[in-house]
């Protein structure tokens, strides 16, 4: 922890006290509380993101667009990157790792379950508000930190290959049988993209509900964080990925159907103007995908030796994979009423704009 706090300094300039924030699976994040404002220091993991300075240069691009915006037009707080006492955006540890500061959003929490209708709903504005504020930001502006992210087939041959020489230990029958039974749907966003149906737009990227911050009262989301995943990229993956986590029943790992339409009203209210019809078709293929695909990575990286996502104890990554194939079993089982849903909600949609 001293050389957390050493970092620390080169951001306050003065004592501060540092402390784990979060529970992410990717970087190492840390509270730090100073004589003025706190403020979040957050150790960029380069195994994950090669190119670190690719997430400087989105946030400070994005900080850059939303000052553009009159304030009223701006509902949610995003944090901004905070310098350092140097003037630069980020410092370097002895082991060449990157650390950036960030503003800390006060008196609000994160939640890992909805407890009801009312906040899905605060979850899906706050989702489709920021798509909403970057919608007139131009894709190619932002870099792409994260090269091969939610492109589904890439992650299914990177599973091909490693299961041909896999540990016949680890094989799951379970998880192996899902995998091969659904690949067929693997490439279905990826193929409207390259169709022209689905355009690139600016997506956050991993928008599951602990990064959404509510504010004490469960009343309202205030904030949207963890924007290291932001990038050119479909919208698809950002709704699909929201409702894999708000929608997860984890006592059984089913979809919530209750949950998903107040998301989806809630998200369409925000960004239904610039949706066009494809964007409606390939909503129910989202939905059914984004589980099969972290499944698929969680299943890949227990395979492999658990080198990618953070684990406890032996086999959470194997045990993840199978909640995520249940979700996704369960997204298919409703397909019908999930399309119909979606439908309605078109029509709804149609005749606000």
């Amino acid at each position: 922890m001293t050389e957390i706090l050493a970092l620390a300094r080169q951001f306050s300039g003065s004592s501060a006290a540092v402390s784990p924030l979060g529970n992410g699976l990717i970087n190492a994040t840390y509270l730090v509380t100073t004589a003025a404002e706190p403020f979040v220091l957050q150790g960029i993991n380069a195994h994950v993101f090669p190119e670190p300075e690719a997430i400087l240069a989105n946030l400070a691009e994005i900080g850059r667009h939303l000052d553009g915006k009159a304030s009223d037009a701006v509902e949610l707080q995003i944090p901004r990157l905070i310098p350092s006492a140097a003037g630069v955006a980020a410092v370097r540890d002895d082991r060449g790792r990157i650390w950036r500061a960030t503003h800390y959003i006060a008196d609000a929490l994160s939640l890992e379950e909805l407890g009801d209708s009312r906040e899905a709903r605060q979850a899906g504005f706050a989702l489709g508000h920021f798509h909403r504020l970057l919608s007139d930001l131009d894709p190619v502006r932002l870099r792409d930190t994260l090269p091969g992210f939610h492109v589904t087939p890439a992650y299914l041959a990177h599973y091909d290959r490693i299961r041909a020489t896999a540990d016949p230990k680890q094989i799951n029958v379970d998880c192996a049988s899902f995998i091969e039974r659904h690949r067929v749907f693997a490439d279905g966003l990826e193929a409207a993209k390259r169709q022209g149906l689905l355009p690139l737009r600016i997506i956050h990227g991993d928008p599951k509900l602990n990064n959404f911050l509510f504010d004490r009262d469960r009343q309202k989301v205030v904030g949207l964080i963890d924007l290291d995943t932001v990038k050119p990229g479909l919208l698809h993956y950002d709704i699909g990925d929201c409702l894999r986590s708000c929608c997860h029943r984890p006592e059984n790992d089913a979809f919530d159907p209750d949950i998903g339409e107040a998301i989806l009203a809630s998200y369409l209210a925000q960004a239904g103007h610039f949706f066009t019809g494809p964007d409606y078709d390939y909503l129910y293929a989202a939905i059914r995908l984004i589980p099969f695909e972290l499944g698929l990575r969680f299943y890949s990286d227990h395979l492999e030796g658990n080198r990618y996502f953070k684990v406890e104890e032996p086999g959470q990554n194997l045990e993840r994979a199978r909640g995520q194939f249940r979700l996704c079993a369960s997204i298919i089982a409703q397909e019908m009423a999930i399309r119909g849903l979606i439908e309605s909600l078109r029509g709804k949609t149609a005749n606000q704009c």
